[in-house]
């Protein structure tokens, strides 16, 4: 098996990175059959990012702190994890945001997209779902959008479900709502369409992020939605999935 090996800067992904290719070779990127990301989670979703368009499965090590998306970490065997390794495709959103100089940005989130208040004063957002208003107006620090693979993370945070991996669901879900009163958000088709607009957009700055990695400040709207176009392979040790991770988060 062609293994492409990729690692963060932590010093244990570097050190991880050193033992492991001296022991298996490193792969040319343009023949390699698997890629195996050593680091945290945040370096899992900058791999499946980059990985993108090539059909690659990638299989991660812990070698960060929390490691949801991550194996455990050991240097023997590893041919024969990736072989027995169990397989989960999940499909990202997409952001289409406008800031207040009518510049568009558009990314893709395997996470969440978030809005996030830029100041001291809280947002107002109003919610539109398929082009249909359903909040005239959400005060609160900011919302997202998240999907099942993301639910554990940003959106847990904020108090939002854990979404099966299975399920056609994504998670609208609000941070420190001021009104409508402890509003805590909503499960939503994932075909569905979200679209915010930033209220009062001048004295309540808003600006939008996809991942933590693609932000754009003064929004004025932010357009979200399921992209089934696009395929991301995680690989996972048996009775370790994602399925199974999502579940377990649930009863700690």
């Amino acid at each position: 098996m062609r293994i492409r090996f990729t690692a963060s800067k932590a010093p244990a992904a570097i050190a991880a990175y050193a033992a492991l290719t001296a022991a298996y070779g490193q792969a040319d990127a343009r023949t390699a059959e698997v890629i195996v990301a050593l680091g945290g989670d945040g370096f899992m979703l900058q791999t499946l990012h980059a990985a993108q368009g090539r059909g690659l499965p990638v299989y991660g090590m812990n070698c960060g702190t929390i490691g949801f998306l991550m194996n455990a970490y050991a240097a023997e065997d590893l041919p024969a994890r990736l072989a027995a390794a169990e397989e989960t495709v999940i499909h990202p959103l997409s952001m289409r945001a406008e800031n207040t100089r009518g510049k568009v940005t558009e990314a893709l989130a395997i996470n969440e997209v978030s809005l996030l208040r830029q100041g001291p004063q809280a947002a107002k957002l109003r919610v539109f779902i398929d082009g249909r208003e359903r909040l005239d107006e959400l005060v609160c620090d900011g919302a997202l959008v998240a999907t099942p693979a993301g639910s554990t993370a940003y959106n847990y945070s904020a108090h939002g479900p854990i979404l099966p991996i299975g399920s056609d669901v994504l998670a609208l879900t609000a941070m420190s709502a001021f009104r409508p009163r402890r509003w805590r958000g909503a499960l939503l088709p994932s075909a569905a369409v979200v679209r915010f607009e930033v209220l009062e957009a001048a004295k309540r700055p808003v600006m939008a992020d996809a991942d933590s990695r693609s932000s754009v400040r003064d929004v004025i709207s932010v357009e979200v939605r399921s992209e089934p176009s696009v395929t991301h392979r995680l690989m996972f040790d048996p009775g370790h999935g994602l399925e199974e991770r999502l579940i377990g988060e649930q009863f700690t």
